[in-house]
């Protein structure tokens, strides 16, 4: 490979090659900019926002990379061979970074996760607020907070972990989960009397998520095979050592997971109040004299 003509090649009108790479990069700035103002005047929703505007972006630097590119090398299929194998020699040092753009590629045609879903991916778990070319950014939940909610912590991930990681995304399908609260009695309550005020309660509660999560299901039926046909709370029964369970399961919404158990739980609590047979349950050791003989 003659070196030589190379850099005779880049030395070429160097200083015009210059000027205009400089002059292409400011028209496009500007260009940039301006499109920005425009979209930020016409846009309020801040997710549709972020999505733009990140379309703005990547847009204007890929055509700043084909007018420049085709300037800047232009009558190169003389080195075509050198570049070849001097682009082979930086994927395999770069092997990260690249995995990383490819995972970034990915990400955009499969759609596992959008910008403000909540995900998880490993035993990381957050919502997602960010999405560049080498990493993804998620608003963290849950650690040593309880019931999903934030601990503040930003975590950047790189992108590559979609290959090596499963991801679990609660909004993928539609943007309810079931939610479980256990309510322990003692064995001496009106069990089945407090199963039907823990079941008022929850039907009230979840009467109009009811209707939203099967319109929901029904969208996301045509891409995935989601199949509930019950979407209705119910509360089940077991006995356990310390009394009778009864488990409130219930539809809620994502995000507001605490929120509800909150509501419900002082539900709960004031119509327990009312009644003199219902006691909740807790840890208790029993002992049971024998008076035989006595």
């Amino acid at each position: 490979m003659d070196y030589q003509y190379i850099l005779d090649f880049f030395q070429q009108n160097l200083p015009r090659k210059i000027i205009v790479t400089i002059v292409i990069v400011l028209i496009l700035s500007l260009i940039k900019f301006v499109i920005q103002k425009i979209i930020e005047k016409k846009i309020s929703n801040l997710k549709n926002l972020y999505k733009i505007t990140k379309i703005n972006s990547y847009t204007i630097v890929a055509v700043g990379l084909i007018l420049i590119g085709r300037m800047w090398f232009v009558g190169m299929q003389s080195i075509m061979t050198f570049l070849g194998l001097f682009s082979a020699g930086l994927a395999i040092s770069l092997k990260d970074p690249l995995l990383n753009i490819v995972g970034w590629l990915f990400i955009f045609w499969r759609k596992p996760f959008e910008i403000g879903d909540r995900i998880q991916v490993g035993k990381l778990s957050g919502d997602v607020i960010d999405l560049s070319i080498f990493k993804f950014t998620v608003l963290e939940i849950g650690n040593w907070v309880h019931a999903d909610q934030s601990t503040g912590r930003i975590i950047h991930i790189p992108n590559s972990r979609v290959f090596t990681d499963s991801i679990s995304n609660y909004q993928g399908g539609f943007d309810f989960i079931w939610n479980e609260i256990p309510v322990l009695i003692t064995f001496e309550s009106d069990w089945k009397k407090t199963k039907g005020i823990l079941y008022d309660i929850i039907q009230e509660f979840s009467k109009d998520i009811v209707k939203e999560a099967e319109s929901q299901i029904k969208q996301a039926a045509k891409k995935m095979m989601i199949i509930y046909t019950h979407f209705t709370p119910i509360v089940y029964t077991s006995a356990e050592e310390s009394g009778v369970l009864l488990t409130i399961r219930y539809l809620c919404d994502v995000k507001k997971r605490r929120g509800s158990t909150h509501e419900i739980w002082e539900k709960i609590l004031d119509e327990f109040d009312k009644h003199d047979d219902i006691d909740l349950a807790y840890p208790t050791t029993r002992f049971y004299a024998n008076n035989e003989g006595n």
